[in-house]
């Protein structure tokens, strides 16, 4: 189980959102916000569906867009695909939910017990500065570096933000574990770079990439100090 896992990295590089911070539930709870000045009545999770193909689809496109930009701007042709109404406060309602979004029940504890075993800890995210501030300050003072795609231009699961992480931080691939719960995004990264990543399968469904597995898999963020330890990363 755990051998052949390498050598101790300096860093570990985290995604944000599902994985220390807790996204779905606040997505639900912000578009909930914007249904309620409705007539219509719109399941949140087909909405959901919605905006995030066009917000995937948005992000693929150049020039480099900025996340509050793509949000506005899908936010508003899910509107019109299911015929709602928009209105200029929408998108804010939106943006301002994702920076009040609170990290999961373990997550600081678990960030604390990595930075003991020696750990630097760096986010990677699709989104901006101004916008993840909000997230990183609930998370204990732990975070030692913030990668976004408003720095690197790019958005995952494209490996150029992944790329520009390594740059910044000054290590090669095999100086970092990456920990996700997004595979999606950020295992395709992992697959094409070489990078280790372990998997925090939250339950939400996601799966892994067909041609990809990752390194590891747990539940929560918990279990990933106590793997240190076992393989004497402590």
């Amino acid at each position: 189980m755990t051998e052949n896992f390498g050598t101790k990295p300096e860093w570990l590089t985290f995604d944000c959102y599902g994985t220390l911070i807790q996204w779905d539930e606040g997505l639900i709870a912000a578009v909930e916000r914007i249904l309620a000045k409705q007539d219509a009545t719109v399941d949140p999770k087909r909405f959901i569906e919605i905006f995030d193909r066009h917000e995937h689809a948005l992000e693929h496109e150049k020039p480099h867009r900025s996340f509050r930009s793509v949000t506005a701007e899908s936010l508003g042709r899910t509107m019109a695909e299911l015929e709602l109404r928009h209105e200029p406060g929408d998108a804010e309602i939106l943006t301002s939910s994702i920076s009040k979004m609170p990290p999961f029940p373990e997550v600081v504890a678990a960030l604390g017990a990595l930075k003991r075993m020696g750990f630097r800890l760096c986010i990677v995210s699709n989104t901006d500065d101004d916008i993840i501030a909000g997230n990183v300050a609930q998370l204990g003072g732990h975070i030692d570096w913030m990668i976004t795609a408003e720095q690197a231009e790019a958005y995952k699961p494209s490996r150029a933000i992944f790329e520009h992480a390594y740059r910044e931080l000054g290590v090669s691939k095999d100086g970092v574990v990456h920990i996700c719960a997004s595979p999606h995004l950020d295992h395709a990264a992992a697959r094409d770079i070489g990078f280790r990543c372990l998997w925090i399968d939250r339950g939400t469904g996601r799966k892994p990439l067909a041609d990809y597995t990752p390194d590891r898999t747990f539940a929560t963020l918990t279990e990933v100090p106590a793997f240190f330890a076992e393989i004497g990363w402590g």
